[in-house]
Protein backbone atom coordinates (compact mmCIF):
# COMPACT_ATOMS: atom_id res chain seq x y z
CA UNK A 1 0.00 0.00 0.00
CA UNK A 2 1.40 3.16 -0.97
CA UNK A 3 0.20 6.31 1.25
CA UNK A 4 0.33 10.09 0.63
CA UNK A 5 0.21 12.25 3.92
CA UNK A 6 -1.05 15.07 1.21
CA UNK A 7 -4.48 16.32 1.77
CA UNK A 8 -6.54 16.48 -1.09
CA UNK A 9 -8.18 19.73 -1.03
CA UNK A 10 -10.88 18.44 -4.19
CA UNK A 11 -12.29 16.28 -1.92
CA UNK A 12 -12.17 17.56 1.49
CA UNK A 13 -9.56 19.50 3.56
CA UNK A 14 -9.37 17.17 5.83
CA UNK A 15 -9.25 13.92 4.35
CA UNK A 16 -5.84 12.37 4.09
CA UNK A 17 -4.73 10.18 -0.08
CA UNK A 18 -4.17 7.21 0.07
CA UNK A 19 -3.63 4.48 -3.02
CA UNK A 20 -4.06 1.01 -1.95
CA UNK A 21 -3.73 -1.65 -4.52
CA UNK A 22 -6.89 -4.66 -4.46
CA UNK A 23 -5.99 -8.03 -4.38
CA UNK A 24 -6.54 -8.22 -8.12
CA UNK A 25 -3.96 -5.43 -8.86
CA UNK A 26 -5.87 -2.66 -9.29
CA UNK A 27 -5.10 0.79 -7.78
CA UNK A 28 -8.16 2.57 -5.53
CA UNK A 29 -7.85 6.34 -4.54
CA UNK A 30 -8.85 6.44 -0.87
CA UNK A 31 -9.27 9.48 0.82
CA UNK A 32 -9.96 9.34 4.85
CA UNK A 33 -10.31 11.21 7.71
CA UNK A 34 -10.61 11.20 11.72
CA UNK A 35 -8.51 8.92 13.82
CA UNK A 36 -7.12 5.33 12.70
CA UNK A 37 -8.00 3.88 15.84
CA UNK A 38 -11.41 5.57 15.76
CA UNK A 39 -14.09 3.37 17.78
CA UNK A 40 -16.53 4.10 15.02
CA UNK A 41 -15.70 3.79 11.42
CA UNK A 42 -17.94 5.64 8.37
CA UNK A 43 -17.76 4.19 4.84
CA UNK A 44 -19.73 6.00 2.36
CA UNK A 45 -19.95 4.41 -1.11
CA UNK A 46 -20.56 5.89 -4.28
CA UNK A 47 -22.94 4.97 -7.62
CA UNK A 48 -22.16 4.21 -11.31
CA UNK A 49 -19.93 7.08 -13.09
CA UNK A 50 -19.81 9.41 -9.70
CA UNK A 51 -17.25 9.40 -7.17
CA UNK A 52 -16.10 9.88 -4.06
CA UNK A 53 -16.73 13.61 -4.31
CA UNK A 54 -20.07 13.16 -4.23
CA UNK A 55 -20.24 12.22 -0.59
CA UNK A 56 -18.00 15.83 0.22
CA UNK A 57 -21.17 17.52 1.23
CA UNK A 58 -22.58 14.86 3.68
CA UNK A 59 -19.05 14.36 5.06
CA UNK A 60 -18.98 17.68 6.20
CA UNK A 61 -22.23 17.31 7.70
CA UNK A 62 -21.05 14.36 9.57
CA UNK A 63 -17.95 15.93 11.13
CA UNK A 64 -20.84 19.04 12.12
CA UNK A 65 -22.60 16.72 14.12
CA UNK A 66 -20.60 13.63 14.94
CA UNK A 67 -16.88 15.80 15.25
CA UNK A 68 -13.59 14.86 15.04
CA UNK A 69 -14.28 11.32 16.60
CA UNK A 70 -15.36 9.22 14.14
CA UNK A 71 -12.83 8.19 10.98
CA UNK A 72 -14.36 8.52 7.45
CA UNK A 73 -13.52 6.43 4.86
CA UNK A 74 -14.14 7.27 0.46
CA UNK A 75 -12.66 6.16 -2.42
CA UNK A 76 -13.88 5.42 -6.14
CA UNK A 77 -14.59 2.63 -7.28
CA UNK A 78 -12.62 0.93 -10.11
CA UNK A 79 -12.55 2.66 -13.26
CA UNK A 80 -13.83 5.72 -11.38
CA UNK A 81 -12.31 9.14 -10.68
CA UNK A 82 -9.04 8.32 -9.74
CA UNK A 83 -8.40 4.84 -9.42
CA UNK A 84 -7.23 2.82 -11.84
CA UNK A 85 -9.02 1.11 -15.14
CA UNK A 86 -9.77 -3.42 -14.55
CA UNK A 87 -10.59 -5.36 -17.02
CA UNK A 88 -14.31 -4.98 -18.37
CA UNK A 89 -15.52 -8.16 -16.67
CA UNK A 90 -14.51 -7.68 -13.46
CA UNK A 91 -17.03 -4.31 -13.28
CA UNK A 92 -19.87 -6.65 -11.28
CA UNK A 93 -20.67 -5.77 -7.67
CA UNK A 94 -19.52 -8.47 -6.31
CA UNK A 95 -16.30 -7.71 -7.48
CA UNK A 96 -16.71 -4.39 -5.56
CA UNK A 97 -18.12 -5.92 -2.69
CA UNK A 98 -14.58 -7.66 -2.47
CA UNK A 99 -12.67 -4.08 -2.70
CA UNK A 100 -14.39 -3.09 0.05
CA UNK A 101 -12.54 -6.14 1.89
CA UNK A 102 -9.51 -5.21 0.87
CA UNK A 103 -10.01 -1.41 1.87
CA UNK A 104 -11.18 -2.05 5.40
CA UNK A 105 -7.94 -4.69 5.64
CA UNK A 106 -5.49 -2.00 4.10
CA UNK A 107 -6.78 0.80 6.23
CA UNK A 108 -6.49 -1.64 9.21
CA UNK A 109 -10.35 -0.83 10.56
CA UNK A 110 -10.77 -1.62 13.43
CA UNK A 111 -13.92 -1.38 15.78
CA UNK A 112 -17.48 -0.49 15.13
CA UNK A 113 -18.53 0.08 11.23
CA UNK A 114 -21.25 1.65 9.19
CA UNK A 115 -21.41 1.66 5.46
CA UNK A 116 -23.52 3.80 3.55
CA UNK A 117 -23.86 3.33 -0.06
CA UNK A 118 -25.88 5.30 -2.92
CA UNK A 119 -26.78 3.81 -5.75
CA UNK A 120 -24.41 1.29 -7.23
CA UNK A 121 -22.36 1.58 -3.83
CA UNK A 122 -25.16 1.01 -2.44
CA UNK A 123 -25.39 -2.55 -3.95
CA UNK A 124 -21.99 -2.97 -3.31
CA UNK A 125 -22.68 -2.56 1.01
CA UNK A 126 -25.75 -4.50 0.58
CA UNK A 127 -23.91 -7.59 -1.10
CA UNK A 128 -21.01 -7.13 1.64
CA UNK A 129 -23.54 -7.27 4.40
CA UNK A 130 -25.30 -10.68 3.35
CA UNK A 131 -22.09 -12.31 2.94
CA UNK A 132 -21.08 -14.86 5.84
CA UNK A 133 -19.48 -13.31 9.06
CA UNK A 134 -16.30 -15.22 7.87
CA UNK A 135 -16.06 -13.47 4.96
CA UNK A 136 -16.08 -9.97 6.29
CA UNK A 137 -12.86 -8.79 7.75
CA UNK A 138 -15.18 -5.61 10.21
CA UNK A 139 -18.86 -6.76 10.36
CA UNK A 140 -20.91 -3.97 10.11
CA UNK A 141 -23.17 -2.67 12.84
CA UNK A 142 -24.99 -0.33 10.54
CA UNK A 143 -26.06 0.13 6.76
CA UNK A 144 -27.59 2.76 4.99
CA UNK A 145 -29.09 1.96 1.46
CA UNK A 146 -29.29 5.33 -0.47
CA UNK A 147 -31.81 5.48 -3.95
CA UNK A 148 -30.71 1.65 -4.20
CA UNK A 149 -32.38 -1.67 -5.11
CA UNK A 150 -31.98 -5.34 -4.69
CA UNK A 151 -32.67 -6.18 -8.36
CA UNK A 152 -35.21 -6.16 -10.68
CA UNK A 153 -33.54 -3.07 -12.04
CA UNK A 154 -34.90 -4.08 -15.73
CA UNK A 155 -38.63 -3.84 -14.49
CA UNK A 156 -39.12 -0.49 -13.10
CA UNK A 157 -38.27 2.96 -13.80
CA UNK A 158 -35.44 3.97 -16.40
CA UNK A 159 -33.99 0.86 -15.56
CA UNK A 160 -35.99 -0.48 -17.91
CA UNK A 161 -33.59 0.83 -20.72
CA UNK A 162 -31.39 -2.32 -19.35
CA UNK A 163 -33.54 -4.70 -21.20
CA UNK A 164 -32.97 -3.32 -24.13
CA UNK A 165 -29.92 -3.83 -26.69
CA UNK A 166 -28.19 -0.49 -25.40
CA UNK A 167 -25.63 -1.86 -22.74
CA UNK A 168 -24.96 -4.68 -25.06
CA UNK A 169 -24.45 -2.00 -28.14
CA UNK A 170 -22.09 -0.28 -25.90
CA UNK A 171 -20.04 -3.33 -24.90
CA UNK A 172 -19.40 -3.77 -28.25
CA UNK A 173 -19.21 0.04 -29.31
CA UNK A 174 -16.15 -0.58 -26.67
CA UNK A 175 -14.90 -3.21 -27.88
CA UNK A 176 -14.24 -3.06 -31.24
CA UNK A 177 -13.97 0.95 -32.01
CA UNK A 178 -11.16 2.45 -31.21
CA UNK A 179 -10.89 4.41 -27.69
CA UNK A 180 -11.12 7.60 -28.94
CA UNK A 181 -13.69 7.44 -31.41
CA UNK A 182 -16.18 5.44 -28.73
CA UNK A 183 -15.58 8.20 -26.23
CA UNK A 184 -16.45 10.91 -28.56
CA UNK A 185 -19.51 9.38 -30.27
CA UNK A 186 -21.21 8.89 -26.51
CA UNK A 187 -20.38 12.36 -25.25
CA UNK A 188 -22.17 13.27 -28.93
CA UNK A 189 -24.50 11.87 -27.65
CA UNK A 190 -24.41 12.65 -23.99
CA UNK A 191 -26.83 15.62 -24.16
CA UNK A 192 -29.81 14.60 -25.92
CA UNK A 193 -29.48 11.44 -23.53
CA UNK A 194 -29.35 14.05 -20.28
CA UNK A 195 -32.42 15.48 -21.69
CA UNK A 196 -34.25 12.54 -22.05
CA UNK A 197 -33.60 11.41 -18.53
CA UNK A 198 -34.79 15.14 -17.09
CA UNK A 199 -37.97 15.01 -19.11
CA UNK A 200 -38.81 12.16 -17.86
CA UNK A 201 -42.54 11.96 -15.93
CA UNK A 202 -42.15 12.48 -13.12
CA UNK A 203 -38.66 13.42 -12.73
CA UNK A 204 -38.08 16.41 -9.83
CA UNK A 205 -36.78 19.92 -11.33
CA UNK A 206 -33.73 19.56 -9.12
CA UNK A 207 -32.86 16.12 -10.25
CA UNK A 208 -33.26 17.25 -13.38
CA UNK A 209 -29.98 19.79 -13.19
CA UNK A 210 -28.31 17.93 -10.94
CA UNK A 211 -28.67 14.74 -13.18
CA UNK A 212 -27.50 16.21 -16.44
CA UNK A 213 -24.64 18.37 -14.40
CA UNK A 214 -23.32 14.67 -12.76
CA UNK A 215 -23.81 13.31 -16.30
CA UNK A 216 -21.55 15.80 -18.18
CA UNK A 217 -18.91 15.02 -15.25
CA UNK A 218 -19.05 11.88 -15.05
CA UNK A 219 -18.19 11.55 -18.71
CA UNK A 220 -14.98 13.76 -18.01
CA UNK A 221 -13.68 11.81 -15.36
CA UNK A 222 -15.27 7.86 -16.14
CA UNK A 223 -14.28 5.81 -18.22
CA UNK A 224 -17.02 4.21 -21.35
CA UNK A 225 -15.70 0.98 -20.26
CA UNK A 226 -16.43 1.55 -16.96
CA UNK A 227 -20.01 2.13 -17.67
CA UNK A 228 -19.77 -0.26 -20.37
CA UNK A 229 -18.56 -3.52 -17.80
CA UNK A 230 -21.25 -2.33 -15.11
CA UNK A 231 -24.70 -1.99 -17.84
CA UNK A 232 -24.61 -5.67 -18.41
CA UNK A 233 -23.89 -6.50 -15.35
CA UNK A 234 -26.44 -5.14 -13.41
CA UNK A 235 -29.40 -6.31 -15.89
CA UNK A 236 -28.53 -9.27 -14.41
CA UNK A 237 -28.08 -8.14 -10.35
CA UNK A 238 -30.11 -9.94 -7.82
CA UNK A 239 -29.07 -10.11 -3.79
CA UNK A 240 -32.55 -10.31 -2.99
CA UNK A 241 -32.53 -13.36 -1.75
CA UNK A 242 -29.17 -12.67 0.87
CA UNK A 243 -30.97 -9.68 2.27
CA UNK A 244 -32.53 -11.74 4.84
CA UNK A 245 -29.06 -12.24 6.16
CA UNK A 246 -28.26 -8.43 7.25
CA UNK A 247 -28.04 -7.97 10.74
CA UNK A 248 -26.87 -4.35 10.46
CA UNK A 249 -28.66 -1.89 11.77
CA UNK A 250 -30.39 -0.96 8.55
CA UNK A 251 -31.96 2.36 7.57
CA UNK A 252 -33.28 2.90 3.37
CA UNK A 253 -33.52 5.83 1.85
CA UNK A 254 -35.60 7.03 -0.85
CA UNK A 255 -37.07 9.65 -3.02
CA UNK A 256 -40.68 9.65 -4.13
CA UNK A 257 -39.86 10.70 -7.78
CA UNK A 258 -36.94 8.78 -8.15
CA UNK A 259 -37.10 7.44 -11.88
CA UNK A 260 -34.13 5.43 -11.96
CA UNK A 261 -34.99 2.99 -8.71
CA UNK A 262 -38.28 3.66 -8.01
CA UNK A 263 -39.47 3.35 -4.19
CA UNK A 264 -41.15 0.18 -4.97
CA UNK A 265 -37.55 -1.44 -4.34
CA UNK A 266 -36.45 0.64 -1.30
CA UNK A 267 -40.29 -1.05 0.16
CA UNK A 268 -39.03 -4.53 -0.59
CA UNK A 269 -35.66 -4.16 0.94
CA UNK A 270 -37.36 -2.76 3.76
CA UNK A 271 -39.37 -5.79 4.08
CA UNK A 272 -36.74 -8.43 3.44
CA UNK A 273 -33.81 -7.06 5.80
CA UNK A 274 -34.65 -7.98 9.28
CA UNK A 275 -36.13 -4.89 11.51
CA UNK A 276 -34.92 -2.44 8.58
CA UNK A 277 -36.54 1.11 8.56
CA UNK A 278 -38.09 3.18 5.91
CA UNK A 279 -37.63 6.38 5.33
CA UNK A 280 -38.90 8.16 1.97
CA UNK A 281 -38.34 12.19 0.66
CA UNK A 282 -41.39 13.84 -0.72
CA UNK A 283 -40.01 15.69 -4.24
CA UNK A 284 -37.07 13.94 -3.96
CA UNK A 285 -35.59 12.03 -6.97
CA UNK A 286 -32.17 9.98 -7.40
CA UNK A 287 -29.40 12.31 -6.68
CA UNK A 288 -30.81 12.17 -2.74
CA UNK A 289 -26.51 13.05 -1.78
CA UNK A 290 -27.20 16.26 -3.80
CA UNK A 291 -30.95 17.06 -2.68
CA UNK A 292 -30.95 16.29 0.88
CA UNK A 293 -27.63 16.27 2.08
CA UNK A 294 -28.29 17.19 5.55
CA UNK A 295 -30.83 14.46 5.77
CA UNK A 296 -28.95 12.09 4.65
CA UNK A 297 -26.09 12.67 7.16
CA UNK A 298 -29.15 13.11 10.29
CA UNK A 299 -29.70 9.38 9.25
CA UNK A 300 -26.17 8.26 8.85
CA UNK A 301 -25.35 10.14 12.36
CA UNK A 302 -28.19 8.70 13.95
CA UNK A 303 -26.95 5.07 13.53
CA UNK A 304 -23.79 5.80 14.30
CA UNK A 305 -24.58 7.12 17.67
CA UNK A 306 -26.95 4.52 18.59
CA UNK A 307 -24.44 1.68 18.27
CA UNK A 308 -21.72 3.84 20.21
CA UNK A 309 -23.98 4.13 22.87
CA UNK A 310 -25.39 0.34 22.74
CA UNK A 311 -22.02 -0.66 22.79
CA UNK A 312 -21.42 1.88 25.55
CA UNK A 313 -18.53 3.38 23.78
CA UNK A 314 -17.96 7.43 24.52
CA UNK A 315 -16.81 9.78 21.80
Amino acid sequence: MTVCTVPHAAIAARSVQQTILTRDGVSLAVYASGPADAAHTVVLLHGLCLGAGSWQVIEDELREQLGEWVRIIRYDHRGHGGSGRAPMHTYRVEQLADDLTDVLVALRVRGALTVAGHSLGGMAAMTYCARPVEQQPVRPRGLVLVATAAGKLCERGLGRLLATPAPDFLSALVAHTPAYAAEHAVRALARPVCELVGLSRGCARAERRVLCSMCSAALSTTALSTAAGFLPHLRRFDQSAGLGNIRATTTILSGDVDTVTPTAHAQEMAKAIPSARHRQFRGAGHMLLHERPAQIAEEIASIVLRRTASSGVGA
